[in-house]
């Protein structure tokens, strides 16, 4: 019997770890990796600072499928194939062991992303997968069973069976080599992405941190709670991440023009608050307020927020006026900020949108419009929040891509 050629497009961790898989399930395939730039798994390389943050400590599909704004019910199905716990014991086989930080992203013991690169490579080099860099693929049609692909330099592919993995584009009209395959495509746009705040004084707090802020998206139901960063272009970090997620698709509309709310003591509202101030007025009578602050926030952000409610420098807490007490509330629990545009995480660069996931059977990863064809990660309108749920999307459809192709017999209908 002929040895089959499966060619995977996208030297990601979805095109990696497919062919990895595919090549373990039938080792009489012979598997061919185009990555179209000079580096394969950069993406992994830069995850989590450099860590990598290989998945997350979730072990509950109903729960694991809220963290993805595009996609739940596509993983709903996929992930009782391969789930979290899989991607642990599967890395761990191979010598590389995960730990869980406290926010529950997970990451190898050693915090080096190279240690899962090696891993990776270690087992394209055990089933000798070959690797073509440099392979921009323009084009790709089906004939006569077969795939004929043609890169960039004109050179020419052909192939049984075909994975796609070569991640999201940012722009609709690089999808077109897809849709001429008959595939649909839902335009892709940003996600995962931090908040300009330009001209705000805000911004002269750059480096400052707060371990558990409510942020609010104005005119929406958008609301998300976690550490936030301060940076010299706005605000960044978990709670904005994952809030830039869940709004993709309204803040594109709005051209990055958009009202939030920060409550700077989430555990408060306005009344509770009230009712606390009030304690403190009597507590810390005789001390400056500016100097003594009772929330375990930054002293300098304490500083700025208390300027910007208008307490004078030298006030103490039993001289707060009404008019100064009100401002201070309002900006602790619900400071409105203007954002006018967005600015790329790079670590965590994510595009909602892609291959219409109606048109992919999740059992298998699977064209339903053409035999032999395979998808795998994020060229599918598939994307999590930040904290390791894209790369485990990842992992599990190019382990499902994989186990489908290695038993691929041709009987599509």
């Amino acid at each position: 019997m002929p040895t089959k050629t499966l060619i995977v497009i996208g030297g990601g961790a979805a095109g990696i770890f497919c062919a990895v898989n595919a090549a373990r399930f039938n080792q009489d395939l012979k598997i061919i990796i185009l990555e179209k730039s000079s580096h394969l798994l950069s993406k992994v390389k830069l995850s989590g600072g450099g860590r990598c943050n290989v998945t997350h400590a979730c072990f509950d599909i109903a729960e694991m499928v809220k963290r993805y704004p595009r996609g739940t019910h596509f993983v709903k199905k996929s992930f009782h194939q391969f789930f979290t716990t899989d991607t642990i014991e599967w890395f761990n086989q191979r010598g590389v062991e995960l730990k869980t930080e406290a926010d529950g992203r997970m990451f190898p013991v050693t915090d080096s992303s190279q240690t899962i690169i090696e891993c990776l490579i270690k087992e394209v080099n055990k089933y000798g997968i070959e690797i073509m860099m440099n392979r921009d693929v323009k084009s790709v049609e089906r004939v006569n069973d077969e795939w004929l692909l043609t890169a960039s330099n004109d050179q020419k592919f052909s192939a049984n069976l075909l994975c796609i993995a070569c991640g999201g584009y940012p722009k609709s009209s690089m999808f077109d080599w897809l849709r001429r395959i008959g595939h649909t495509i839902v335009d892709p746009i940003p996600s995962l992405f931090t908040f300009n705040l330009p001209g705000n004084r805000i911004t002269k707090l750059m480096g400052i941190s707060v371990a558990n802020i409510k942020i609010k998206i104005e005119g929406s139901k958008l609301i998300e709670r976690g550490p936030m960063l301060i940076t010299h272009w706005g605000l960044s970090g978990p709670a904005v991440l994952r809030l830039s997620a869940w709004g993709a698709k309204d803040l594109v509309l709005s051209n990055y023009h958009f009202g939030i709310s920060v409550n700077w003591v989430p555990d408060h509202n306005e009344h509770s608050l009230r009712e606390k101030i009030q304690e403190l007025r009597t507590e810390l009578a005789s001390q400056w307020i500016i100097s003594k602050n009772p929330f375990g926030l930054p002293q300098r952000l304490w500083e700025y927020l208390a300027q910007q409610s208008g307490v004078s420098e030298n006030r103490r807490w039993a001289d707060l006026p009404i008019r100064e007490q009100n401002g201070l509330i309002k900006n602790l629990v619900s400071q409105p900020l203007e954002v006018k545009g967005k600015t790329t995480f790079k670590e965590e660069f994510v595009t909602a949108g892609g291959i219409t996931l109606s048109e992919i059977d999740p059992n298998t990863m699977q064209s339903k419009i053409a035999p032999g064809l395979f998808f795998a990660g994020e060229v599918m309108d598939v994307d999590g929040i930040t904290g390791g749920f894209n790369f485990q999307h990842a992992w599990t459809s190019g382990f499902i891509a994989a186990k489908a192709i290695a038993h691929f017999e041709s009987n599509f209908v």
